[in-house]
């Protein structure tokens, strides 16, 4: 088997996050990035297993993350992690456009030390080259990944099932 890696991130609606790595690193193109499932993390321990319905409630505390298989070889952490400042607002507390709540917040769930000190390593040069300028702040957590939970199957692909789905318009490349 490859010497796959995870990278797990929270960057608002998670349909639109997922559609965004895959269209920019196809598994088909062998661009590093070999799989992705969407799900909930972060969450309060005793959340179990959590619904769609309840994450959105909100009082689970899950955030909706991207969990990503990678070949390392191919692509970096760094380069993972910098394309997920690139695609989303990392400066708003808790919401990604119209999306508005914890479930929506920005963070990275690191799988090792060294994905923490990356992860800290790029957040630092992404807010020195693209915010410090313009005066905002990356609001991003960088935290250690916990229990992950898949989110249902409708949810799994769906911006690629649902052409014309809900895309919340941060997940772009801003820069």
């Amino acid at each position: 088997a490859l010497n796959t890696q995870i990278a797990t991130f929270a960057s608002g609606c998670f349909w639109g996050t997922e559609h965004i790595f895959l269209k920019h690193f196809p598994p088909s193109e062998k661009k590093g990035i070999i799989k992705t499932t969407v799900g909930y993390t972060g969450g309060k321990v005793d959340a179990t297993n959590p619904s769609y319905k309840l994450v959105c409630s909100g009082t689970t505390d899950h955030a909706e993350s991207v969990k990503i298989e990678f070949d390392p070889t191919i692509i970096s952490y760094a380069d993972l992690v910098e394309f997920f400042y690139r695609t989303h607002d990392p400066t708003t507390v808790n919401r990604q456009g119209g999306d508005i709540g914890t479930q929506y917040r920005s963070a990275i769930f690191t799988h090792d030390p060294d994905q923490e000190v990356i992860a800290k390593r790029v957040t630092e040069e992404v807010q020195a080259r693209h915010f410090t300028p313009t005066g905002k702040k990356i609001v991003t957590r960088i935290m250690p990944a916990g229990q992950w939970w898949d989110a249902e199957d409708y949810h799994q692909l769906y911006l690629f099932k649902n052409p014309h789905g809900y895309q919340c318009p941060t997940h772009r490349l801003h820069w």
